[in-house]
């Protein structure tokens, strides 16, 4: 035994020593190319199955002919390597970091925070607006706060992510009751808060300051809902997926689930838009790349917000010859319209 392992040994040491440069080499060159740089990098989009993410009680699975279908950009964080490829890929494009970042202050761990919050929020007001446009019962249980954004010149101790419990001891039943307590105070007024961060309540302070006139604290908040529905709704998301961008298609999947009939007709239709409760549809990022995807996984039809959104959609179809018909949307009833009539 201990034979064979000098000889495995040896054939080691005189494997190092003949190739130790290469061996050097090798290592330099993985830890340099993977040093991260202040950039992001899309490199081009794709879809998902919506029926892969939405489970309605008493619905059948995958009862629609076709499909409905999120759109999405693939995202690479920056380092030398994806760096210097996003010269030499086309479609691969850089972002500079700060670009991507709402404050100089943000960290990653902001970001993603935010972008969850952002999936959550869609999710619920997708679900809301289903309901609602079919009909059938939704009642709201309870409203959680929690903090989206801190400007770079707010003085306090919150952070992106924290849910806000109390104010100063009291509680609110809306983001706008809060707004109105805030700015009924005094410019350096200390503003005392019991937030839930992680597992743990803890206090944390802001001090008011003067806005453009107006008194405020340089926080945003959004409202996350805890819902009651009959039918019981189940999505299923990944921890990796984030972003408001899926809320119209979202929306879309849960009234065809919930209602008689077939939205798809039979095609495989790709989208993409934020939503809001009043059922506006809102403008994203990435549209070429995500039409790029929807075009690559064979969709008869594109749905995208109406403005810039559109205009860029159609210059990238002429520009790259796309076969592929696309639809501008400013609201669920239009996009609901456009299915309708396919």
């Amino acid at each position: 035994m201990d034979d064979m392992f000098n000889k495995v040994y040896e054939k080691i040491k005189n494997f190092i020593r003949d190739y130790w440069k290469s061996i050097v080499l090798l290592f330099v060159s993985y830890f340099v190319l993977t040093f991260p740089v202040p950039y992001y990098i899309y490199t081009g989009g794709g879809t998902i199955n919506i029926n892969d993410r939405v489970e309605v009680a008493g619905t059948e699975e995958n009862s629609s002919k076709g499909s409905l279908n999120f759109a999405y950009v693939s995202e690479l964080e920056g380092n030398v390597a994806t760096y210097l490829l996003s010269y030499l890929l086309p479609g691969w494009d850089l972002e500079k970091e700060e670009d991507y970042k709402l404050s100089e202050n943000e960290t990653q761990e902001d970001i993603m925070l935010r972008n969850h919050i952002y999936l959550e929020n869609a999710n619920q007001t997708a679900i809301l607006i289903a309901f609602k446009k079919a009909g059938k019962d939704i009642t709201i249980k309870n409203r959680h706060f929690y903090i989206l954004y801190i400007d770079e010149n707010s003085n306090t101790t919150l952070k992106v992510g924290d849910e806000i419990l109390s104010v100063d001891g009291q509680t609110f039943s809306s983001v706008t009751e809060y707004s109105n307590y805030i700015t009924s105070k005094t410019v350096g007024d200390t503003i005392t808060f019991l937030i839930k961060r992680g597992d743990e309540k803890v206090e944390a302070e802001a001090e008011v300051k003067d806005y453009d006139g107006r008194n405020l604290t340089g926080i945003s908040l959004s409202t996350l809902y805890e819902f009651e529905t009959d039918p019981e709704v189940t999505l299923h998301f990944k921890s990796s997926e984030s972003g408001p961008s899926g809320g119209l298609m979202l929306t879309l999947a849960i009234y065809d689930k919930l209602t008689e009939g077939d939205l798809t007709n039979g095609k495989k239709i790709v989208g993409t838009g934020t939503i809001e409760e009043d059922g506006s549809v809102g403008e994203i990022g990435g549209v070429k790349y995500k039409l790029s995807g929807a075009v690559k996984n064979h969709a008869g039809l594109f749905l995208v917000p109406a403005g810039d959104n559109y205009e860029e959609a159609l210059k990238e179809k002429e520009k790259n010859h796309y076969d592929i018909e696309i639809k501008a949307v400013s609201t669920f009833d239009e996009a609901l319209e456009i299915l309708e009539e396919q």
